[in-house]
């Protein structure tokens, strides 16, 4: 999904690198992997971009990094999100089974940004149709910061590509 926007951006005179992991199970491995990526690479500006959970992720590195962060159908609060969910589980996009360990729920919490500073910094993109998770509480959580809310569409934004020149004037400006 994100992947277009790269392609996109790439026929501006600016070059950009895409790093898009295969985030793991555990909240604290997946922050670590990422900030190690980040922090040996060399850029002179940052745009992270994440949906559903990556959103969450968004937030907390966003904020770490004080740079633009899109979030596409954030859990903001993803470890009161994912308590009922401990134990065995399948992934979202390819129905994989994997244990999501209550020590997660506490990682999770670790991470968890209460507030954003910066707003002007927040791209948030909200399907009103998001079967997973409540708009309002998103559009509440970005306060002050770019929003785009969906009538309809789902938790994957199954429209995004239609909404991905917003996202690209965000990142070049």
């Amino acid at each position: 999904m994100t992947g277009e926007v790269v392609r996109a951006l790439s026929n501006s005179e600016n070059s950009y690198e895409w790093y898009c992991p295969q985030l793991l199970a555990s909240p604290q491995e997946s922050i670590e992997m990422v900030i190690n990526h980040i922090d040996q690479s060399h850029f002179d500006r940052m745009v992270i971009i994440g949906s559903s959970l990556g959103g969450f992720y968004t937030n907390y590195l966003a904020e770490k990094y004080q740079c633009k962060g899109i979030v596409l159908n954030p859990a903001v609060y993803a470890a009161r999100e994912l308590e009922p969910h401990v134990g065995m589980m399948t992934a979202y996009d390819s129905e994989e089974p994997f244990d999501f360990k209550a020590e997660y729920i506490n990682q999770l919490r670790a991470l968890q940004v209460d507030a954003i500073n910066n707003p002007e910094r927040y791209f948030l993109i909200a399907a009103k149709g998001d079967e997973l998770l409540d708009w309002k509480e998103m559009a509440a959580f970005y306060p002050g910061a770019k929003q785009l809310i969906l009538e309809g569409s789902d938790h994957g934004i199954t429209d995004y590509a239609t909404h991905l020149p917003s996202v690209i004037e965000f990142i070049e400006h």
